[in-house]
């Protein structure tokens, strides 16, 4: 058994919770490295940065996380429209 299975929260939720995780996750994710670049490029890497970075990330969380539940069945049905099925 190899250390990522036997992580504890691996496998944890149902297939049904995709829908909302799938979203959590990539919004979370990308918010992180969105608002640090931006952050860094309007104060550079100094100590305001540590200050100012978290609630700039949280705030533009609380944005992206409700608006990707919102954009995510016509981003489905745009890809559907661009990808060739096989």
């Amino acid at each position: 058994m190899n250390r990522l299975q036997s992580f504890r929260l691996r496998g944890c939720l149902p297939q049904s919770s995709q829908w909302l995780i799938m979203p959590l996750v990539l919004s979370l994710l990308m918010t992180l490295v969105v608002s640090a670049i931006s952050t860094y490029k309007t104060l550079g890497a100094d100590a305001a940065f540590l200050d100012h970075w978290p609630p700039a990330w949280a705030l533009s969380w609380v944005v992206a996380f409700p608006t990707l539940l919102l954009v995510l069945p016509l981003v489905r049905r745009i890809v559907g429209f661009l990808v060739r099925s096989a």
